[in-house]
């Protein structure tokens, strides 16, 4: 699908990855909505690429419901959605003094994952309204999983969980969509240059980026915006998860 002209909605948008998606589209010729709760990180990006920045949580259906319909007053209506927006919160499902709290689960479970699905259906429901272009394609949906659904490492409970069940929606949702000429893919990055590594010592960061068998270093935001825009523009991707990893295997710890 080509990418110039259309609307885009970034989730998650004003940091990390989804803010290496949102320059990339824009530069692809993309208007785009930066939709974040970092309001004024939004702004600040919306005005360097020429998008529109909508404060959104992304479990906040009014709010999520706003950055898609001002995705879709692009030309060429929105036709791409990106879920970047998540937590990473650390916690083991025992902690020193028994079960650790519910509510830590809960939180990071209800972002990562209802989030995400009500992200998606919101889009999907925009997109769906699109006349196909010439190719017979109405639009694409990318969300954000991680290495850890599959290897998820020690204190990563609801974390792994949460993007478990991302990666498990993708098929069953590809196939509902594809009734609408919509596909649906899922990225899982592994270990990458985000803000919730960001705050990790230097030394501790290249540490990690040395676990990663080729190229032996964290991945680069830009290179998860490379993958977006390749799924995008190459139609036969669809209902599939992609690891973009260094062929990085996480150790228990």
């Amino acid at each position: 699908m080509e990418i110039k002209g259309t609307g885009a909605v970034v989730f998650g948008g004003a940091s990390g990855l989804g803010e290496a998606t949102v320059r990339r589209l824009a530069a692809e010729g993309a208007s785009v909505v930066i939709a974040d709760l970092n309001e004024q990180r939004a702004q600040e990006i919306a005005a360097e690429v020429g998008g529109t920045a909508v404060r959104t949580d992304v479990l906040d259906e009014a709010s999520v419901q706003a950055a898609v319909e001002a995705a879709a007053t692009a030309p060429r209506g929105l036709r791409v959605s990106v879920v970047c927006a998540g937590l990473g919160t650390p916690a083991k499902l025992l902690g020193r003094g028994g079960p650790t709290a519910l509510d830590t689960f809960d939180t990071v479970i209800r972002v990562n994952l209802l989030g995400t699905i009500n992200a998606l259906r919101l889009a999907a429901a925009a997109i769906a309204g699109n006349e196909p272009d010439d190719e017979g394609e109405r639009g694409v949906c990318v969300q954000t999983a991680s290495i850890a659904a599959y290897d998820g490492q020690i204190g990563q409970v609801a974390y792994a969980a949460s993007k478990g069940g991302v990666v498990g929606l993708t098929l069953p949702v590809a196939r509902e969509l594809a009734a609408q000429a919509i596909r649906v893919v899922t990225i899982a990055p592994g270990l990458f240059e985000t803000p919730m590594l960001a705050g990790l010592p230097q030394h501790v960061q290249d540490e990690l980026g040395e676990t990663v068998p080729y190229p032996a270093r964290l991945g680069r935001p830009a290179e998860y915006a490379d993958l977006v825009e390749h799924i995008v523009t190459n139609r036969m991707l669809n209902g599939e998860v992609i690891r973009l990893d260094g062929a990085l295997r996480m150790a228990p710890r």
